[in-house]
Order: C-alpha cells, then structure tokens, then sequence
C-alpha cells in the first residue's frame, strides 16, 4: 500500500486547517499557500472530505472550510479511507481464492499488517497529531 498524493496533501490541509480556523471559516487559498498545494487540487480533495461529512463548506466572501466535527472525534482513518479508498496493502484478487500458499501468506501476513496499520489510524484522531505538531514545534524553540 503507497498513499497517494491525495491522501498526503489532504491530510496536511486538514491539519493546516484545524491549526488556523480559530473557530472560522478558512479558505482553501490560504491553504494552499501555507502548504504549497494547488488550490484546483485542494478543491477536488475537499469536496471528497465534504461529502464525507469530514468537513463543512460555506460559500461567499466570508466562506471557506471548517470541520464537520471536533478533532477529536476525526480520526486519520476516516480521512484517509475517505481520499484513498480501500488501505489494504494487497488488493484483492481471484487467485487468493484458489492458491493456498496464498491463502497463506494473505492471512499470516498481509491481513496482519492491515490489521496494525488500521490500529494505528484508527486510533490517531486530528486533536492528536495537533497535539503532537504544537508539542514539536515548542521543542525546535531555541531561546538565547
């Protein structure tokens, strides 16, 4: 399994927008200057994110994007199943059915690392990596 560019760019704008909404719409432009990220490109992800209830839109001159829910209760999961579609690291096919060294591999290996991969990402909410970020950025503080 590769996330896409999709799923890395719409995480970081998800992110980005949690860390400068403040309670407001943000707009996907300055989004898209922060994270250096197409606008065109961003409104593609975010009609997807829209349409699974992971954020909300609002039109005109004071409009823009806020989340549809508290961070707390978004998990990385839901954004990246919402962008990527199915996280399986191998896809499923026909012959898992009839190989039974395959059956094998599939059900001692490859459903393991789905299995831990979704542990992590379900279990990652935004308030989480939020907390992570700010806690990072504080410990690259110098002071004279």
């Amino acid at each position: 399994m590769k996330i896409s560019t999709k799923g890395r760019y719409g995480l970081r704008a998800v992110i980005d927008l949690v860390l400068h909404s403040n309670g407001e719409h943000v707009s996907l432009i300055n989004i898209a200057e922060r994270q250096d990220i197409s606008k065109n490109y961003l409104e593609q992800v975010f009609s997807t994110l829209r349409k699974a209830g992971i954020v909300k839109s609002v039109k005109g001159a004071q409009g823009g994007y806020v989340l549809a829910k508290k961070a707390s209760s978004i998990f990385v999961g839901d954004i990246l199943r919402a962008l990527e579609g199915n996280l399986s690291v191998v896809g499923e096919g026909t012959q898992i059915e009839t190989n039974r060294i395959e059956k094998c591999i599939k059900k001692n290996i490859w459903d393991k690392i789905d299995q831990q991969i979704n542990i992590v990402i379900d279990n990652m909410s935004l308030e989480d990596l939020i907390n992570e970020y700010k806690k990072d950025k504080e410990s690259l503080m110098y002071f004279i």
